[in-house]
């Protein structure tokens, strides 16, 4: 209900028709402002996904209303004790000029609450905020205490006391967060209220407990039924030993919130809401581990409980349990091994650190951001080996993470300071009797003789200019503006389909020409971005012109991405469900569910089936229909609140009137949408669509990106000209070069290929084909280079065990083309005679001398190769390192000498 709150709903929406709304709703807390998660086990009342019963009233009932049907419910239907119910008011805040709300004390008194159960709180409990701007307002809440027994309660109200919990809060949306902090009143009165259902249960069946209800005792049943620990038993605190009961709270609230976002589409991964779910699910695998030692799968195990216990009232829950199972599998197997790789990390990194420093904050940080290993157990590892983390220098880098992340968003919100009009904007347009803005004209396009598209300008008068989040009737020359008219042409941005630009010039100054960057929708109203070259004013007429370019490349990838949607759902079935899209004039994205990766074959098919439909040049059917009609289509997905009612209809090939026609399956056998946007009248001149990139954006989710008509075109013949450059190397290859530099180079020519492939547009069904056969090319050219190498290492060890017959130390220089080669030699060497200790030294073109050595077993621990290999190359200016056994280094041809006699003298003081 937000678009409500801010006033930005379609007033043809049936959204914007609510008054009064009674709901309950699916939520999760675990992430931004209202964040619940590390509280959740802890007590015995907070949880991640809770459903939340609501009423609601938009500009209708408030304070006195809200209240006593509150109470009535509680105290009437559901038979409540009065004397257990305490109730909250915001008790003012100085710092920001509010007082007290004592109409909603008095709304409280007056229903006969004694006084001593009407409390008031500050701003932090009694004073609720959607984020950190926006709609707000002082709220109430009816909290209950479960010990009762005619004492009083009061003290311990909000006292994070689990015998006193709130079970409702009343909240009155009378203000506006403003970006610069200030509260504003809000043009109309909101009510928003919320019980959560788990807690009501908790009172109506006189548990003491969340966890006691049956919303949760199945699930605790089956975890002890999994791990075979002790029972839960309700415990907290300290009374808690070794956290068993927290864990079992962790594990039974979090199984829930996984099976719940799941099903709905959301699943773990590493941005916005799927990051916090991956935390989530990361969280209760840690608990099952760690704490109740439960074998892998347990978590997975629980998901037929759930939905037991939330089928009924969530049937798309049954559904989706083995796709559910199979995604905590997944990523509980993924999360054990990152957690091994971290484990490794950690005693490496401590091995290699000097005495008395802490842990770098730099490989604390990698761990934890790539690997997504806990914070705390790092801490708890270090610990154990009595080592600090470099805490000061993790923290900066979490800020500059946090900075870089935030400022994208923030830049854009500036961009659009005038075009996002803000609800007190809204609310004056409106009592100013502004009329919202016909946009009708952006459909008025047509097919000329010749086929091509003809766009009329369209005539329009300027009835507002918004600037700096004013609304204003005159903005001077060089500024920037949003423009309101009474109709236009332009399409503003929405439906996924972006905005168009153009430029508008005033009656009776055609050389003067106002460039359109933007268009923005907002309640009803559209707003054009405008750069003001002179004065603009209120009542100018003006003349309006979309860039024809733009448009028609945005109207060719709308429709095709509803082809692309058909085609998807024939060959991938159609459980094939779309998850969102954009449309630009460069390129269509469409993002969809899916079982798994798209194959090779399924990618073909789907470009296949899309250019059967663009020679078929079937007629776009588009028309508006009421909305209570469109609900009758079968195979159209679900119709959302916010679409203004009529709604449009866009049908490829089938008339709509004969899609609505009664027992009509014509939306199962075509492309049939319910969509705001701009179309091609026929669909032969998207001309060709091809599928550039496809990838999973997690698991269940696949994205991917096309482009049509000449770029479709220009990818297919850049893939046919690198199919042909990986067909002249593979022929190459087969040809068996016996000459390392030109395997080496052959190598090289598939790396470049492989990047190139990687990064061209190019049909993603051939770029995957490329692909397989470069990486099977790679594997054949690396082994060719090996067995070459290890041909010319045997030849040059026999020459030089011919030459040092039986002797304890090899030093000697060869001539040895790269590292790889010198170091087999070496080795070699030393299996042939494994009591040798060999340092051999190779000088280069360069000027560069390379130098590898191997030590004998018998030899250690008082000769170290890794020591000889520093001695001999500090003595040419350069650099070595390696193991005891094994090493390597480079240094300069003009000490090769002195360096061949350091090897001997170091050899000879050791041995």
């Amino acid at each position: 209900f937000k678009p409500v709150f801010l006033g930005t709903a379609h007033p043809r929406s049936e959204l914007a028709q609510h008054r009064r709304v009674v709901n309950s709703q699916k939520c999760v807390r675990a992430g931004g402002k209202h964040n619940d998660l590390e509280d959740v086990g802890r007590d015995t009342y907070h949880h991640t996904f809770f459903e939340m019963l609501g009423n609601w009233s938009f500009g209708d009932y408030f304070k006195e209303e809200a209240c006593s049907m509150a109470w009535e419910l509680l105290t009437e239907v559901y038979e409540i004790p009065r004397d257990r119910l305490y109730i909250t008011y915001f008790g003012g805040d100085s710092s920001l000029g509010l007082s007290a709300d004592e109409e909603c004390r008095d709304v409280w008194l007056r229903l006969g609450v004694p006084a001593s159960h009407v409390l008031p709180f500050p701003l932090k409990d009694n004073f609720w905020e959607m984020g950190d701007t926006g709609p707000c307002g002082p709220c109430t809440e009816i909290h209950y205490d479960h010990v009762g027994g005619g004492r009083n309660a009061a003290a311990l109200v909000n006292q994070g006391s689990p015998d006193v919990v709130e079970i409702w809060n009343l909240v009155f949306m009378q203000y506006s967060r403003e970006v610069e902090g200030n509260l504003l009143p809000l043009p109309q009165h909101h009510v928003d209220t919320g019980m959560g259902l788990e807690r009501l249960v908790t009172v109506l069946q006189n548990k003491r407990s969340n966890y006691d209800t049956d919303l949760f005792t199945p699930i605790l049943d089956a975890i002890h039924k999994g791990c075979g620990g002790p029972r839960y038993q309700g415990l907290v605190g300290d009374a808690d030993v070794g956290r068993v009961n927290m864990a079992y709270r962790v594990v039974a609230d979090h199984v829930r919130t996984l099976c719940v976002c799941i099903t709905d589409g959301i699943y773990p991964g590493l941005s916005g809401a799927e990051l916090v779910l991956r935390r989530i699910l990361r969280r209760a695998v840690r608990f099952c581990s760690e704490v109740l030692h439960a074998p892998p799968g347990l978590l997975a195990s629980l998901v037929p409980t759930v939905v037991e216990v939330l089928g009924d009232a969530y049937p798309e829950l049954t559904k989706n349990a083995d796709q559910i199972m199979d995604i905590i599998n997944e990523n509980e197997a993924t999360f054990l091994s990152s957690l091994e790789r971290g484990r490794r990390i950690i005693e490496r990194t401590v091995q290699q650190m000097e005495p008395s420093t802490n842990f770098p904050a730099e490989v604390a940080w990698s761990i934890y951001g790539n690997l997504g290993f806990p914070l705390d157990l790092i801490d708890l590892m270090l610990e154990e080996k009595g080592i600090s983390l470099d805490s000061a220098g993790f923290n900066k880098l979490a800020l500059e993470d946090a900075k870089r992340k935030a400022g994208g968003p923030q830049a854009g919100q500036l961009k659009d300071i005038n075009t996002s009009l803000d609800v007190h904007a809204l609310a004056q347009l409106r009592s100013n009797n502004v009329p919202a803005t016909d946009d009708s004209p952006k459909y008025a396009y047509t097919l000329g003789q010749h086929g091509q598209y003809e766009f009329s300008p369209c005539q329009a008068t300027i009835l507002m200019l918004y600037r700096d989040q004013s609304l204003q009737k005159e903005v001077g020359a060089g500024q920037r503006c949003g423009v309101i008219l009474d109709r236009t042409n332009f399409y503003a941005e929405q439906g996924g389909q972006a905005s168009d630009r153009g430029y508008m010039i005033r009656s009776g100054q055609q050389d003067i020409l106002f460039p359109v960057e933007s268009v923005r929708l907002c309640g009803g109203y559209v707003i054009h971005e405008v750069t003001a070259l002179e004065t603009l004013r209120a009542g100018d007429r003006v003349q309006l012109f979309v860039d024809e370019a733009q448009r028609l490349a945005c109207m060719t990838n709308h429709t095709a991405t509803h082809l692309l949607n058909f085609a998807l759902r024939q060959v991938l079935g159609d459980n094939t469900e779309q998850r969102g899209s954009h449309v630009t004039a460069e390129r269509l994205r469409f993002d969809f569910d899916t079982r798994g990766p798209v194959t090779v074959e399924q990618l073909q098919q789907v470009e296949q089936v899309v250019q059967d439909v663009i020679k078929q040049n079937e007629v776009v059917h588009m028309a508006e229909v009421p909305l209570t009609l469109a609900r009758r289509v079968q195979g159209l997905r679900a119709v959302d609140e916010e679409y203004p009612d009529p709604v449009r209809i866009v049908s490829l090939g089938v008339p709509v009137e004969s899609v609505l026609s009664r027992d009509s399956e014509a939306a199962m056998q075509t492309s049939v949408e319910l969509c705001c946007g701009t179309h091609l009248l026929q669909t032969g001149a998207v001309e060709d669509l091809a599928i550039i990139n496809e990838r999973q954006l997690v698991k269940g989710i696949s994205r991917v990106i096309a482009v049509t008509g000449g770029q479709a075109k220009r990818a297919r013949e850049v893939g046919q000209c690198l199919a042909m450059e990986v067909d002249s190397v593979s022929l190459r290859m087969k040809q068996r070069s016996t000459s390392i530099p030109q395997m080496q180079n052959l190598s090289k020519e598939v790396g470049q290929l492989t990047e190139v492939v990687a990064s061209t547009a190019m049909p993603q069904w051939q770029r995957k084909e490329l692909q397989t056969i470069l990486k099977a090319l790679q594997r054949t050219a690396n082994t060719a280079i090996k067995k070459l190498e290890m041909q010319q290492a045997e030849k040059k060890a026999q020459s030089l065990l011919a030459k040092h017959c039986n002797q304890p130390v090899i030093i000697d220089t060869i001539p040895a083309e790269s590292f790889s080669i010198l170091m087999k030699v070496v080795n070699q060497l030393c299996d042939k005679s494994p009591g040798t200790s060999v340092l051999l030294l190779s000088p280069q073109v360069s000027g560069e001398v390379l130098c590898a050595c191997q030590v004998s077993k018998n030899c250690l621990p008082v000769f170290s190769a890794a020591d000889w290999a520093v001695a001999v190359c500090t003595q040419m200016e350069g650099k070595a390192g390696g193991s005891p056994i094994v090493a390597k280094g480079s240094g300069n041809a003009k000490g090769m000498q002195g360096a061949l006699t350091t090897a001997l003298e170091f050899a000879q003081s050791k041995l």
